[in-house]
């Protein structure tokens, strides 16, 4: 961690919450993400630069402006390059607003960070750097898209039958039997993607006991075997007796020429019409997707039976009128209401621990890439000046790092721990493979138990190291 003075002056313009657990005035508690900074070297003003009067040189200033939102206020407080660089993460940043050191989305996807100082939401072209916190609530949001098939799948309807037992109203003998349902386990999930999200609720899914299947880049394909999953080579497999379907890949590159992101629409008639009858659809990646048009084709045949649907809305403060790619989904409300679930990009966004985990570490790669040179999670281009120096992403989060295998090295313990779980599974089973039956039955009775507190013991360990995934 950097100690301060850092010999560089720089202004950044803090343009959403650093955190959401509220204090004691009421308002989003920011002290951690304050103290963060403080510690770092930084400065931290809770108001614009237009009124924090004299500024102290050779520090990074950090200014505090979560209630920012609109194009117009934005462009009032940094269209004139008035910021040196940008943290936001659901705020939309306008191609006009100016940030010539970069900005640093917290989450992961870049979609919203239009300013053409680094080439808009793709980071390709541009003078600054473009750079996002990936993984921080990967696990927060694949919860929440695990949830929203709880929610009705079993589909037992709980509230229902609360309600009856609350008011002495129902005989177990007698009506039980009037309440079918169908378990997880066995069912097959399809996840397109397989980013930090998809992948965090592809495991989510396999702890149901569900059969997944996984859309991914050819490359992908030997982690994703490796890891127990079936690999799809095209949406359509993946979607193909499906009983529930979550959408992770992001929007992609913006085509300036169609007007529209490469994935736009992804989710349409070819894989709805591949799903089982009355599947589940989930979508809480970006509203654009899914073609709506299509679901509401999928919805009236009840090859849908219910989509979970999170993406951003904004309502105009002086007109009322609503925008943002929730809108096309509230068409479908009086047709299909009771059918549909929708949120306000809510299901990454209302974990304090996450926020604040995401903006200390946007903090960080503002000073890495300001006082250093040194950009971590680069999106797009990497501007000349620069050194790229990869991902990074929380321990577990992403698969198997060489700082993870590195750090377990050198940890005598846990290395012997690991070494003496391999060599005992190792020696069982090599033994085992060339004797007679009747020689087996021995080895396992005299050597069973201890292999298998060996096979837990492994277990364990490379859960609790995050040793499993793909090589990144």
């Amino acid at each position: 961690m950097d100690s301060f003075p850092t010999m560089v002056s720089a202004n950044i313009l803090i343009c959403d919450l650093v955190g959401l657990r509220f204090d004691a005035r009421g308002m989003p508690d920011f002290s951690e993400t304050k103290a963060h900074i403080e510690a770092r070297g930084g400065l931290f003003h809770e108001t614009g630069i237009d009124m924090a009067g004299p500024l102290e040189s050779g520090r990074l200033h950090f200014f505090y402006q979560p209630d920012l939102s609109t194009r117009e206020e934005l462009l009032a407080a940094a269209g004139d390059g008035q910021y040196d660089a940008v943290i936001a993460a659901a705020t939309f940043i306008p191609a006009e607003a100016k940030f010539r050191l970069g900005g640093v989305r917290i989450g992961a996807g870049t979609g919203n960070m239009g300013s053409a100082s680094w080439g808009g939401g793709s980071g390709n072209g541009g003078e600054a750097p473009l750079m996002n916190t990936p993984g921080i609530n990967s696990r927060a949001t694949a919860q929440m898209a695990m949830k929203a098939l709880l929610k009705v799948r079993p589909d037992l309807p709980v509230d229902d039958l609360h309600r009856l037992v609350a008011e002495g109203n129902f005989d177990t003998g007698k009506q039980l039997r009037d309440y079918p349902t169908a378990k997880l386990e066995g069912k097959k999930l399809a996840v397109i993607g397989y980013g930090n999200i998809g992948r965090e609720l592809a495991k989510l899914g396999q702890a149901f006991g569900m059969r997944v299947a996984i859309h991914a880049r050819p490359h992908r394909r030997k982690w994703i075997e490796l890891e127990g999953f079936d690999y799809a080579a095209d949406l359509v497999e993946a979607a193909r007796g499906a009983d529930a379907l979550s959408v992770h890949v992001g929007l992609g590159a913006f085509d300036a020429e169609k007007q529209r992101h490469a994935n736009a629409g992804l989710i349409g008639d070819a894989v709805f019409a591949a799903l089982n009858p009355g599947a589940v659809v989930i979508n809480y990646d970006r509203g654009e997707l899914v073609d709506v048009a299509a679901l509401r084709r999928a919805l009236d045949t009840g090859r849908v039976d219910h989509a979970a649907i999170d993406a951003d809305l904004f309502k105009d403060p002086t007109t009322g009128a609503l925008s943002g790619p929730m809108l096309p989904y509230l068409a479908l409300l009086d047709e299909h209401g009771d059918r549909l679930e929708l949120l306000p990009h809510a299901a990454a966004d209302t974990d304090h621990p996450s926020r604040v985990a995401g903006a200390r570490q946007a903090v960080d790669q503002i000073f890495a890439a300001i006082v250093d040179r040194q950009l971590f999670n680069l999106k797009g281009t990497l501007p000349g000046g620069y050194t790229d120096m990869g991902a990074r992403v929380p321990d577990g989060v992403g698969g198997i790092r060489s700082s993870t295998l590195l750090a377990l090295a050198g940890n005598q313990a846990e290395a012997e721990a690991l070494a003496s779980s391999s060599a005992k599974i190792a020696s069982f089973f090599e033994r085992a493979s060339g004797g007679s039956k009747q020689e087996l039955q021995d080895q396992i009775r005299a050597e069973g138990e201890a292999v298998a507190e060996a096979l837990n013991r492994l277990a364990t360990l490379l859960r609790k190291h995050g040793l499993t995934g793909p090589f990144a």
